[in-house]
């Protein structure tokens, strides 16, 4: 694709959305966090919300916790008539140290990825305004 549109969201991992022990954050709230990137992309695109059909693929590949920061990335990498194919990848760019202090965190030089995902959205014609 000539203009590759992109979207990108960070945000803090809160104690609300630590699900099990330890303060660990549930891989769905990735995916949630994917839903709320597609919807973003299909507005650049299409000027409409659209429909997330189906994820082809989704990796959970590193644990997150309350207090960590985890930016949201998402592109489109295929544009169809109506359907719109997509590559999601979240990292934790701030890590959360409750073993130094209930405060303390790192900022990482290099982020980890902590989930990658491929799906399809939709557009329906009569909804797209571009």
């Amino acid at each position: 694709m000539e203009n590759k549109i992109t979207s990108t969201l960070r945000l803090r991992m809160s104690a609300k959305d630590a699900h099990y022990g330890g303060n660990l954050v549930d891989g769905a709230h990735m995916v949630h966090l994917f839903g709320d990137v597609a919807t973003e992309l299909l507005i650049k695109c299409d000027g409409d919300e659209g429909l997330f059909c189906a994820y082809d693929n989704v990796e959970f590949l590193a644990p997150t916790y309350a207090g960590d920061y985890i930016e949201a990335y998402g592109e489109i990498t295929k544009i169809g008539n109506t359907s719109r194919k997509m590559s999601f990848e979240a990292r934790k760019v701030i890590a959360a140290r409750p073993d130094i202090s209930d405060s303390a965190a790192d900022f990482l030089e290099e982020p980890i990825v902590v989930a990658r995902a491929t799906g399809t959205c939709v557009t329906p014609k009569d909804c797209k305004r571009k």
